[in-house]
């Protein structure tokens, strides 16, 4: 499909998706939105190529929790809510972003201005008050985008919303791979790259999966320093675990992936899969 109908399609999907929040969004309940968000990324997903691959789901926390990711790309925030939507913490000057801005807005999405000192402890604060009530919020610990062949430094100061509150705080590591089982750079929106340079990067690098592992949920002790350089750790063993399947299986992130209606002994938890094919319909 080329490139142009492609994006023309996105384009389409983007503004329905302000219609869905615009029209729908007031009078349906939480659990409504909740489906709704999460189709609507699906669909957004396989319209970029790309089929989403869930492991270790069983340790998923859907209420009252920090969650916690690496980050990769603009395309996270859908990979996230295509598992189990979330609101997100987010850089001021995506609200300014034409569509993808407002409905980040629509969706709960806390903006921080992230060169103000004092803006981080208004948010440490609102995030402590929302975890607190059960509801769930994403942070990306890092501060920015990398290529995700590696973690960043993790910065500690959100983790004290997840100590204040004494809410859980749950690791999340997402990776991309290609058509041929390698890790993939083609999503990371990184250096001087701008939006539109980044979307024709993800688009001619598919087919892709994305692959997020759940970690198991981390008590939020007294210190965030520590729980920070847990969370760190969780990711980062779950990042170079799966780059391990890959190397060792070749053409796959590893020969445990089933769908969810397959059992195997050997793997108490499989993963959930979402296929999809280049052209951005569903398998």
């Amino acid at each position: 499909m080329k490139l142009a109908l492609r994006k023309a399609r996105l384009i389409a999907h983007l503004l329905h998706g302000m219609w869905i929040v615009a029209t729908r969004f007031p009078k349906a309940s939480a659990e409504v939105r909740h489906t709704l968000n999460r189709e609507w990324s699906l669909k957004m997903l396989r319209l970029c190529g790309m089929q989403l691959v869930v492991h270790n789901d069983s340790a998923r926390l859907d209420r009252g929790a920090l969650v916690v990711a690496n980050h990769i790309s603009w395309i996270d925030i859908y990979v996230i809510n295509a598992w189990r939507p979330t609101p997100f913490v987010s850089k001021a000057e995506i609200r300014n972003w034409p569509v993808v801005g407002w409905l980040a807005q629509q969706l709960d999405t806390v903006f921080i201005q992230r060169e103000k000192r004092s803006d981080a402890k208004r948010i440490m604060h609102e995030l402590s008050d929302r975890l607190g009530a059960g509801e769930l919020m994403c942070v990306f610990p890092e501060g920015t985008t990398s290529n995700g062949l590696t973690l960043l430094p993790f910065h500690a100061n959100m983790f004290q919303a997840a100590v204040s509150a004494s809410a859980p705080v749950q690791p999340l590591c997402i990776m991309y791979e290609d058509s041929q089982g390698r890790q993939s750079t083609a999503p990371a929106y990184i250096d001087d790259l701008t939006l539109a340079e980044s979307l024709n990067m993800l688009l001619r690098g598919g087919p892709l999966t994305a692959h997020v592992y759940v970690g198991a949920p981390l008590a939020p002790g007294a210190d965030r320093r520590t729980l920070a350089a847990e969370a760190e750790g969780v990711i980062g063993m779950a990042l170079r675990e799966m780059q391990g399947g890959m190397t060792r299986s070749g053409a796959a992130i590893a020969a445990s992936i089933l769908s969810p209606s397959v059992s195997d002994a050997s793997n108490t938890s499989p993963a959930l899969i979402e296929p999809v094919d280049q052209s951005g319909r569903s398998a």
